[in-house]
């Protein structure tokens, strides 16, 4: 580190050109990445992936890329039938590959219009403007557009204008606690840091939308975790700076120290970061690996900033900020008086009563993980949503006259082997017995096929689809449970002959194989990143135990969020504070939680416990170790998660039910660790340890390539008379 700051100050201008072209060329790159993000959504290797093939090769359909045109008459609905279907037919003409294959009167006073493409709904939703154009009004009727893809087109502002909402209560805390905390103009620096980084990592990431599926709300994740990181570099630097200045060394000298030090926190802490939220680059899931790919750069780009661009700021702007005081000198020097103030008089009391602290603060999070056995996950709803938008209006019509599952139906889709082959007597007989059993489920509403319609029965007599109508939205536990009975027992006692293949797709059954897909590989990754973690916190802090209390307490304070999701939302108790209280915690949060929450933590554990190690490699005492560092770090550790705390909260301003959940999840868990866990756990278990936090075996560490420090070293502080 000492070797390449150096190098960085002796060309700081070329760096610092470097990294301006390096801008440039990253906002042209990130300027045209928006066209190639998607929303599409698919589940390789499964049956509902099988099944879509089928529909969308064979009968020009998507299960999930259809329209539903809703028809509410105070009067006689069947009498409007003619209208209906040629208001439908002039609604397909305005859908690419839409055409019309059903009109159905449902009840007295409800008709309904069934278009089908070939699109997803991440395609077919922008047209759902020109069909409702094209539909108008009905006399003595009320028209609704509905569908999954038209719920998604008439949310999709609904994100937008929640993300302002968001934005606007975030922000001004952020930069407040912000501005505090740095209290000169030095607040400046994360802005620049992050006006370097986020576009440089959204250029790497438009590079790869060119060959993979990435998702739209990845520049969301890039901007955010962005911005965070920028944050937590450029306190640990700049106050590290500054402490080396108050010491008398020169300019240079004090940024070179700044970076063999806190620089070298930083790598291994971006380290961790990257190794995180890179877990989601390894999910079976196209557009979670898309995350990966973000999470993987965002800290890469970060570290590489910090340690290039960050000293070159530093020497040109650094003393200058700082001079611009925003706050009265006095506090700014009572701040940078180590032996009082706050965090000087809780690291003596943490000493004091080690046992007490450490006692309580562990009871307390395993009391807020206790409600985790009770979390009941779900693939996602069209309930948690509101109910003010014209497709769900339509949906909640569709729901009233034949169940929630009409707007995304299961679909089983035979295979019957040949050509012709529907019209075997085996496959007859079998298709009796299925109808049959469906009829008798306590979840089917309706059972929808016809032989003679060529949305049943494709062209070549080969395929064969039947539509089933759920009671309760594609999401609920009884749908999913549906799907479990379906393939286990429905499917297989309708003795369809061995030469056909039986694959059952659509809402339902997606739902069921994306929790199968995800939590099927979720531990693994999971062990592998905590592998992983280990072995990088070894050659951090050179030592076995600090890397395993470190993982231990991350996954306390994890489980504590997960704990207090089932009691916010599951539990309602949220509901009093606006948060939209339902039984299921949407399956793709508690990843992405784990993702995001293990990389940040690490990052505060890296601050706090590199800066402990400082210190006892410097000779002081294990408690003189953890009170310094607690002192230092302290503040800082706690300021960089607060102002994620405020970023975090703005997700809860929305009226998504996933996005809540998971804006809560982050932010209480970031509260957790940087209060609870950072402040009280970790320092107080630091003290009970001992000089076994300090222990590396000589074995391990000719693998991690340090220094080995058996407890019979040599340090000043375990020799007689030692401090």
């Amino acid at each position: 580190m000492e070797r390449l700051t150096r190098f960085v100050l002796r060309h700081r201008w070329l760096v610092l050109a470097g990294w301006l072209a390096v801008f440039f060329v990253s906002a042209v790159a990130s300027s045209r990445l928006a066209g190639l993000l998607t929303n599409r959504f698919t589940l390789p290797g499964t049956d509902t992936r099988r099944a879509e093939v089928i529909l969308e090769d064979q009968f020009g359909q998507r299960s999930t890329g259809s329209f539903t045109i809703v028809v509410q008459s105070a009067g006689n609905a069947h009498s409007l039938v003619p209208e209906v279907r040629a208001a439908a037919q002039r609604a397909a003409g305005e859908l690419p590959t839409g055409r019309l294959v059903a009109v159905t009167p449902l009840t007295e006073d409800v008709v309904s219009a069934q278009i089908v493409s070939k699109l997803e709904p991440a395609d077919s939703k922008g047209h759902t403007d020109d069909m409702r154009a094209a539909i108008g009004p009905i006399p003595g009727a009320t028209v609704y557009v509905t569908g999954q893809a038209a719920i998604e087109h008439d949310l999709d502002p609904v994100f937008g204008n929640d993300l302002i909402k968001g934005e606007l209560i975030a922000i001004p805390i952020a930069l407040a606690i912000l501005v505090f905390t740095f209290g000169t103009l030095a607040f400046l620096l994360p802005f620049m840091f992050a006006l370097v980084t986020i576009p440089t990592t959204l250029a790497i990431v438009f590079v790869f939308a060119n060959f993979m599926e990435l998702s739209t709300y990845l520049q969301n994740l890039v901007s955010l975790i962005g911005l965070g990181i920028a944050v937590d570099y450029s306190l640990l630097i700049v106050y590290r700076f500054r402490e080396e200045m108050r010491r008398g060394a020169s300019r240079d000298d004090a940024i070179v120290k700044t970076m063999a030090t806190a620089g070298r926190a930083v790598v291994f802490s971006g380290t961790a970061v990257a190794i995180g939220l890179a877990m989601l680059l390894f999910m079976p899931l196209p557009f979670m690996r898309g995350f990966g790919v973000g999470g993987l750069f965002i800290p890469a780009v970060s570290v590489l900033a910090a340690i290039t661009f960050l000293p070159v700021l530093l020497s040109l702007l650094g003393e200058r900020l700082d001079r611009g005081r925003l706050m009265p000198r006095s506090w700014l020097e009572h701040r940078a008086d180590h032996e009082r103030g706050f965090w000087a008089a809780l690291a003596r009391f943490i000493m004091r009563y080690p046992k007490l602290v450490a006692g309580a603060t562990s009871g307390f999070l395993l009391l807020l993980t206790l409600p985790f056995l009770s979390l009941q996950l779900g693939p996602g709803s069209n309930e948690g949503i509101p109910r003010n938008l014209e497709a769900v209006q339509g949906y909640d019509v569709l729901t009233a006259a034949v169940g929630a599952g009409a707007v995304a139906p299961t679909n089983i889709v035979v295979d019957t082997g040949q050509a012709g082959g529907a019209g075997g007597a085996a496959i007859g007989t079998a298709l009796d017995t299925l109808s049959r059993r469906l009829q008798a489920d306590p979840e089917v509403s309706a059972v929808q096929f016809d032989p003679d319609s060529a949305q049943y029965v494709d062209k070549t007599g080969r395929y064969l689809n039947i539509e089933v109508i759920g009671k309760d939205d594609y999401g609920k536990p009884a749908s999913l449970d549906f799907v479990t009975r379906l393939r286990d027992d429905i499917i297989p006692a309708s003795d369809f002959p061995g030469s056909a293949a039986v694959y059952a797709g659509g809402g339902p059954p997606g739902g069921k194989d994306f929790l199968d897909l995800t939590y099927s590989w979720f531990p693994w990754l999971l062990a592998v990143v905590l592998m992983a973690t280990f072995f990088l916190l070894m050659r951090a802090f050179r030592s076995v135990v600090l890397p395993l209390k470190a993982i231990i307490l991350n996954l306390l304070s994890i489980g504590a969020a997960y704990g207090l999701l089932v009691v916010v939302f599951k539990w309602g108790a949220g509901e009093w504070v606006g948060l939209i209280a339902y039984d299921q915690i949407e399956g793709w949060v508690p990843v992405f939680l784990f993702a995001m929450l293990f990389g940040l933590s690490m990052d505060y554990e890296v601050f706090l416990v590199s800066r402990m190690r400082e210190e006892w490699d410097n000779g002081a005492t294990n408690e003189e170790a953890i009170v310094l560092g607690l002192t230092k770090t302290g503040r800082l550790v706690t300021a960089a998660g607060l102002i994620m705390f405020a970023a975090f909260m703005g997700f809860l301003a929305g009226s998504i039910v996933g996005l809540q959940q998971f804006g809560f999840g982050l932010a209480a868990a970031i509260l957790i660790d940087v209060t609870i866990v950072r402040a009280l756990l970790v320092p107080s278990a630091m003290k009970l340890f001992g000089k076994w936090n300090w222990w590396m075996p000589e074995g391990l560490a000719r693998v991690v390539r340090v220094e080995p420090s058996p407890l019979g070293e040599h340090h000043p502080a375990l020799q007689p008379g030692g401090r």
